[in-house]
């Protein structure tokens, strides 16, 4: 063993050679855990809201959606749709009309306003199916009511079961109710209530057959716009523009991140505080660092004065302290870590935080435990307390053999 390991591991002994660390020791090391840990669940978690949020609004929407300025209805899709496969066949997966309106739900004494969007099983290019909790996915007519999906969030609301039967009001051929164009009334049979966890959703958008609404919204030969689902998602803002310019005045295209801008701007305007936050932390762990060493040399200058009057060199001092550093900031590491890790790993799977979904737009703090944030604090601590820790030992080298041995 050299003589600096030798010497860092002597003086991690306290003055009465308890087999543990000094107190000052330990009060370190737990700043350095605790600043780390923070450090990496905040990333974590904020990497878990833009994975969360991002993929179940890709799930519940198309990348692209095509509609017609001030929400105006669209001519019949057999004449468009096969003009935009034969243009951007090879860009796009799939294309699916839709028809989409608000209405008023009612259920027993209860009545809420939501948005109603018509699917089809076979064509639904969603992940809506992947998402039902309760009853199935199942839209398709028969000879019986007409059925109806609805989210938990709402259904709970209006206690509303599968089975139930529900009475949608509407605007027929978009006209304000006279007596030749009555209001739209249709009672639905409640197939399934889907979960996605996004406050927004389950609370507002409702789905039911494409045939259903057409008759519902009395649109014989129209529709309301076009879901696109693309092959890379980091191409849509091109195809986007480029589709815009093929269809041209009355259809409006969006790519899913300007219907969803407010979403994505908030999840960004997360993450830029997280910087400060990082370097907040690593300056405690600096202050933690520099303090103790500098505690630790004064607590130790007759042994450093001794050692300096038997040979030892400058170098040997300065590696001693600096071994007695790594040491310090290598346990508050490990320690952060698994600290971060197992918190992490325990909200993840049993959810022990909740959120109000109204204002974080789902109702859980999601996780996303990823290696990069790991090494990414681990190595910006590591190297940024090794710089500080070069203060105190250089101090500590520079002390004089005759001053050291009679200090006090």
């Amino acid at each position: 063993m050299s003589v600096p390991l030798f010497l860092t591991g002597k003086y991690l002994k306290s003055k009465k050679d308890s087999r543990f660390l000094s107190v000052i020791s330990i009060i370190t090391i737990i700043g350095i855990s605790v600043g780390v840990a923070v450090v990496i669940i905040a990333l974590t978690i904020l990497d878990g809201f833009e994975s969360v949020v991002s993929e179940k609004i890709m799930n519940f929407n198309s990348h692209i959606k095509v509609t017609g300025y001030s929400s105006r209805n669209l001519a019949e899709p057999s004449l468009v749709i096969p003009q935009i496969e034969k243009q951007f066949g090879n860009n796009f997966t799939a294309i699916q009309p839709f028809i989409s309106k608000l209405v008023i739900i009612k259920a027993k004494k209860y009545s809420e306003g939501i948005t109603l969007t018509s699917i089809e099983n076979a064509k639904d290019n969603s992940e809506l199916k992947n998402y039902i909790k309760e009853g199935s996915f199942n839209i398709e007519p028969d000879s019986g009511l007409p059925k109806i999906i609805l989210g938990k969030k709402l259904a709970d609301k209006m206690f509303i079961k599968p089975g139930d039967r529900i009475t949608i009001f509407s605007l027929h051929n978009d006209n304000i109710p006279t007596a030749d164009n009555p209001p739209a009334i249709q009672q639905f049979i409640v197939s399934g209530i889907y979960e996605s966890g996004l406050s927004e959703y389950d609370d507002l958008n409702a789905y039911i057959n494409f045939t259903a609404a057409r008759e519902l919204f009395g649109m014989k030969n129209e529709i309301s716009g076009y879901n696109i689902r693309i092959k890379d998602i980091s191409q849509v803002k091109i195809l986007a523009e480029q589709l815009q310019d093929f269809l041209g005045y009355p259809y409006y295209v969006r790519t899913i991140f300007q219907i969803h801008q407010n979403i994505f701007t908030w999840i960004d305007l997360q993450k830029k505080p997280i910087p400060i936050v990082l370097g907040l932390i690593i300056f405690v762990a600096v202050f933690n660092i520099v303090g103790t060493m500098l505690m630790i040399i004064l607590e130790r200058t007759n042994a450093v004065g001794i050692l300096r009057s038997l040979g030892a060199s400058r170098k040997l001092i300065i590696k001693t302290f600096l071994y007695h550093a790594i040491y310090l900031i290598s346990i508050g590491i490990i320690i952060g870590n698994f600290l971060a890790l197992v918190l992490s790993y325990i909200q993840k799977e049993y959810n022990i935080i909740s959120l109000p979904g109204k204002i974080y737009f789902i109702n859980k703090v999601p996780i996303s435990i990823e290696l990069s944030n790991y090494l990414l604090v681990t190595t910006v601590t590591l190297l940024v307390s090794l710089t500080a820790s070069l203060l105190p030992a250089w101090i500590a080298s520079k002390i004089k053999p005759i001053s050291a041995i009679r200090f006090d």
